[in-house]
Formats: structure tokens, sequence, C-alpha cells
């Protein structure tokens, strides 16, 4: 394998780990996701994940409780490889700050970088429009956390509002906003993508996009369009790696996105291929090199 600018030094800004005996995971269907259907541990992330080059992770929630962040920070206690943790916190709770201190406190609690909630859910577009989540994103922003936008498409407009609203808080747009990829016209979302990168504080995660592609096999050239239009509106300064492992494994190995992606950023210069391999997602999440 070759990965251009540093393969020994990857940072993964996105992945995911869980035991479903304790922390179930009711949005993996066993009938078409027989690849996930399966506890995912450290032990496992780290087999596959240095074997790729990668140094450093950022584990992110999969389970919309505060209990699966405790958790996952006491991994990233005992991990080598877990630098940060983005974690779940109630949107509508009135005591945000309250809930990040708890977390703090928690063993591990100084890997908490992060703070993501499941707006793709949510059935109202608006949702980030709402005063009382704009006030818990407020929250997480003057906690010096970032805020992890997990939005579809007919959802970028409301989070480039809320981006633009607070420029204090450090977005970062997980998957570039689902986009519907393998032959599907990208033209509305390229345009609320660049809406979103118009504020100065977002950034995104080039990431969870082979999930999104609507048939297999896919090549790279299906996800050629989506990572040209993420350069062009946010640049690699702004741009992340991450392999949404295990999710990608419904449609890739692990070697075989970063394979995919080191292709698809070649014709970059070395310094643009570093920022997305490792230098944003460390600036972004505040984390120490290793």
């Amino acid at each position: 394998m070759t990965v251009p600018a540093g393969p020994t030094d990857i940072v993964d800004a996105h992945h995911h780990l869980w035991v479903r005996a304790r922390h179930p995971q009711p949005w993996i269907d066993p009938a078409t996701m027989a690849a996930i259907d399966a506890d995912f541990t450290a032990a496992d992330l780290d087999r596959v994940a240095r074997d790729a080059g990668v140094t450093q992770t950022v584990l992110v929630q999969a389970n919309s409780t505060e209990a699966e962040t405790v958790d996952l920070l006491g991994v990233a206690a005992d991990s080598p490889l877990v630098c940060g943790v983005v974690g779940w916190l109630d949107l509508t709770a009135d005591d945000v700050p309250d809930r990040v201190a708890r977390l703090r406190a928690a063993r591990g609690g100084e890997r908490l970088v992060g703070v993501r909630y499941s707006v793709q859910d949510e059935p109202d577009p608006t949702f980030l429009d709402r005063a009382d989540v704009r006030r818990a994103i407020a929250a997480v922003g003057a906690a010096g956390l970032a805020f992890d936008l997990l939005v579809r498409q007919h959802q970028l407009a409301a989070a480039s509002r809320v981006a633009r609203d607070l420029p204090e808080v450090r977005f970062v747009l997980d998957h570039l906003g689902k986009p519907a990829l393998g032959g599907a016209d990208l033209g509305g979302w390229a345009r609320d993508l660049r809406a979103l990168a118009a504020s100065a504080n977002t950034t995104a995660k080039l990431s969870g996009l082979v999930t999104e592609v609507g048939h297999s096999p896919w090549t790279p050239e299906d996800l050629r369009p989506a990572v040209e239009h993420a350069l062009d509106a946010f640049g690699p300064d702004r741009l992340m790696f991450g392999s949404d492992w295990p999710v990608c494994l419904l449609a890739s190995s692990y070697p075989r996105w970063v394979d995919t992606l080191a292709g698809l950023l070649d014709p970059l210069d070395p310094d643009g291929r570093a920022a997305i391999w490792r230098h944003t997602a460390r600036r972004v999440y505040r984390l120490e090199a290793s």
C-alpha cells in the first residue's frame, strides 16, 4: 500500500467502536448489515489501523447516550491510539455546561474533544435553527470542544446558518453531508457544501463516502466528484481523513479506503496531502502530535 505524504503518520478523524451487550446499536439491520453486526473493540481497531499507517484516531459516538460516551472515554484512556473522543450530548437539555463538566470528570475525560448529535434523524430540517439547540451548541464551543455536524443534504442549509451565526464554534461536517454518489446529480449538494464552507469556522471529513454509493461494486471514479467538490469548497487545510470504520466495512475494507483516497489526493502537493492526512484533524480537535 502506498499513501503519499506520510504513510506512518495518519490521523483517522472518524471511527467507531461498540460492544452491543453494553450499548445496543438498534440502527444495525442484521439482514442488510451483516458485515458490522458484531462487536468492534480497540484491539480490533489497532490491528487494522496501524497496518494502514495510522498513528492517532478520534473515536466518535454511535449510541445517543452519555453512558456510551463515558465508556468511550475509558477506552481512550487505555488506548495509545485513540487520542480524542467525540461524544454525545442532548442538545435540547438546558444544562449542557454541567453535562460537559461531568464527562470531563470521568476517567479519560481529558480526551473529550468534541460533541455530536444525530441531526440526520431529526424530521425537522430546521432543527439547528432552534434557540435551545443553538444555546447548547454555543455552550459546547465555549467549553473548547468542536461540534460534529451529522446531517444530510436537506439539512445543510440549516447547518450553514448555525455555523455563520456561531462563529466562535468549530464545526466539523461528517461524511460531507452524505451526498448521493454513483451517478447522481451532485449540483444541489455542491452548492449547499460551498455555502457551508463560506464560514471559516467549518471543516469537513473525507469519510463515509463508500457507503453512499448507490451500487456495488464501486470504483474510485464514483467518489472522485465528491472529493473534488470538497477540495474546491474547503481546500486541503480544512479537510481531514476519516475511515468511518467499521461502518465502512459495508462497502470497503479499511486499507482499500485509505488506498482509494490516497489515489484521489495524489494531484495535491505534499503540504495539501499532509493537511488532510493529519494536520487538519490535529488542529481542529486540538490533538497533540504522536
